[in-house]
């Protein structure tokens, strides 16, 4: 992939969206049993947001320069959008209309120390810093301890989105739920292409992910998105085995594009202990370390 084309972004999600939703979802009559089309047609999406058959055809071109929030709002509703596919329609709206420029690769991004020692002070919990595109940048020594088998790669910034995809054994028994991680990582660059179709770096990962991996590349044509949420992550850990873990994921309002997530559990819980047990070897690694590096 040499880059991400914003008016095939639009063709494509508005037909994925589109085909997705029989004409009983939507509260209209099907006439006749042999329909040439999955799910609606452009003349029924445009019936239910209120615009005319031309205008939609337009828009499902690739074409949403123009378009008022009123007019994607009520293509949203018409189309069924959740909260992730609305945004994603309005990011894809909002880059139509900005200038059009050459992909650009942004500047290098460097965690400030400040934020390094918040992570260093969450000493219960695994904690680290990653951006939209699942670099991740900054971590606090328990997360390094819990993502072990994704920091044995040596390439930095460690990825995530790499982990999953191009290494999907490892993947497969690191996460638990493989399957739900994998459509989600995947859904979540999709969101991001929408927000920066431009970035360098993103085109470069996708083009990356595309090539070698199949399953990456079904994902990516699903044209899903998600936004990143709170909820719960199951992984196996080689050393204190199955974790089930509550996640918090909030962006930084001073470093934009920036998340922050932490993990926790319960106390008394057999993954607080799993957790207490993962900190205790972490530390007995440092002092291994340490030690190694005294005697060289």
């Amino acid at each position: 992939m040499a880059t991400i084309d914003l008016r095939t972004e639009i063709k494509e999600f508005l037909r994925s969206r589109r085909a997705r939703i029989t004409p009983e979802r939507a509260g209209l009559p099907a006439y006749g049993g042999n329909r040439r089309v999955t799910g609606l047609r452009r003349e029924e999406v445009a019936l239910l947001a209120g615009v005319s058959v031309d205008y939609y055809v337009r828009m499902e071109r690739g074409s949403l320069t123009g378009a008022s929030d009123g007019v994607l709002d009520a293509l949203a509703s018409a189309l069924q959008l959740d909260e992730a596919e609305r945004d994603h329609l309005f990011h894809l709206a909002r880059q139509s209309k900005a200038p059009s420029g050459p992909r650009g690769r942004r500047p290098a991004v460097r965690v400030r120390p400040a934020l390094q020692q918040v992570l260093d002070a969450i000493t219960d919990a695994p904690a680290w810093i990653c951006d939209s595109r699942y670099d991740v940048l900054a971590m606090n020594h328990l997360a390094a301890a819990l993502y072990s088998p994704v920091l044995a790669d040596t390439r930095r910034p460690a990825n995530t989105a790499r982990f999953v995809y191009l290494d999907p054994e490892a993947a497969k028994t690191f996460f638990v739920d493989y399957d739900r991680i994998a459509c989600d990582v995947a859904a979540k660059l999709r969101m991001e292409a929408g927000r920066n179709p431009h970035d360098e770096e993103l085109i470069t990962l996708v083009g990356e992910l595309s090539t070698r991996s199949e399953l990456f590349r079904q994902r990516w044509a699903s044209q899903d998105v998600r936004l990143h949420r709170s909820g719960r992550k199951r992984l196996h850990h080689p050393v204190v085995g199955q974790l089930d873990l509550d996640v918090e994921s909030m962006e930084l309002p001073a470093e934009p594009g920036l998340l922050l997530t932490i993990y926790t559990a319960p106390a008394g819980t057999v993954t607080a202990d799993g957790l207490a047990l993962l900190a205790s070897w972490a530390a007995s690694q440092e002092k291994l370390t340490t030690g190694m590096q005294a005697l060289s």
